[in-house]
């Protein structure tokens, strides 16, 4: 007898198997598919147009035996929440870096949280759900506005928010945050990973898709189906309120532009020091017609009268 062969004693009936035996070569066929090595990370949360994609290569070979066998049900946000590895981050350490996790540490509070509100209602209004957080040129503070901004967001007890790093070339966010390690968002992005394998949480009502790998080809990436296909999975699977994208510049390459196709708006961050009319204008121009411009937020300004809209202060 040759090395795998199974001997079976062959079925008297229908009855005995309640399916005919299957023909030695559809069963040497599927024993193959069967012992195919198989990616590092599965998802438990996978969902239907990612599983389609997935397995395009080996419908060939088992659509005869599971046709109609396999009905994916939605997945259930909640649990999928729940499954995201929960962190802790250093209150002081983030303050030390301008971001603020609790209303209480910092006057500049109360201006994230009054951004936060008009954009939950102009995009509300809308039925918009993805924002992405840009600037003209590096050096603006596009990463600490999109960072504050999420944990504004994230404050409302009951909401569900993303933060995620798609500064590709130069990701900063996970520097931010004081944190090490949390891989590349490329395996995400191209579905080598799943959701779950990548994204942590802060708490119930933040998650975090950060990245510790520039990649060079960032619009490529951003160009590829596997990207659109991991960013519409990600908001399928997660239902957040919304969706921050800490996006790379808009005038210094087309990462931004490539991203578009994958959110509902764009704020813009300038810099009261450093930032010019025609660098606006020119980011105006790129966006007209593609995405709407939901806002543009005026970073370092330089107008000490604004104290007088705090609390406490007379």
């Amino acid at each position: 007898m040759a090395t795998n062969d199974i001997l079976t004693n062959p079925a008297k009936s229908r009855a005995d198997l309640e399916i005919p035996p299957a023909e030695d070569r559809n069963f040497r066929r599927l024993a193959d598919e069967i012992n195919r090595p198989r990616p590092d990370g599965v998802s438990l949360f996978r969902t239907p147009s990612l599983m389609s994609h997935a397995m395009a290569s080996t419908r060939p070979a088992l659509e005869n035996h599971t046709a109609g066998a396999l009905q994916l049900a939605p997945p259930n946000p909640e649990r999928v929440w729940e499954s995201l590895i929960k962190i802790a981050l250093h209150e002081a350490f983030l303050a030390g870096n301008g971001v603020f996790t609790n209303s209480e540490q910092n006057d500049a509070s109360a201006y994230f949280d009054i951004l936060r509100t008009r954009l939950l209602q102009a995009m509300a209004e809308r039925g918009w759900h993805r924002i992405a957080v840009t600037s003209p040129t590096h050096g603006c503070g596009k990463s600490f506005v999109a960072a504050n901004l999420a944990f504004s967001l994230a404050r409302r007890p009951s909401s569900r928010n993303v933060l995620v790093d798609l500064e590709l070339r130069a990701p900063g966010l996970e520097r931010l945050l004081g944190l090490q390690d949390v891989g590349p968002i490329e395996e995400f992005l191209s579905g080598e990973q799943p959701l779950e394998s990548h994204f942590i949480r802060v708490g119930k009502t933040l998650a975090l898709g950060l990245n510790s790998a520039p990649v060079p080809h960032a619009a490529e990436l951003l160009q590829e189906p596997s990207t659109a296909h991991a960013l519409s999975a990600m908001v399928t699977q997660l239902d957040p309120q919304i969706v921050v994208y800490d996006a790379p510049p808009l005038l210094v390459s087309d990462d931004v532009l490539a991203l578009l196709p994958q959110v509902d708006a764009v704020l813009l961050v300038i810099d009261g020091t450093r930032t010019t009319a025609e660098e606006v204008r020119a980011c105006e121009a790129l966006l007209e017609g593609v995405c709407p411009l939901m806002g543009v937020v005026l970073n370092r300004a330089q107008d000490y009268s604004l104290s007088r809209y705090r609390y406490g202060q007379k």
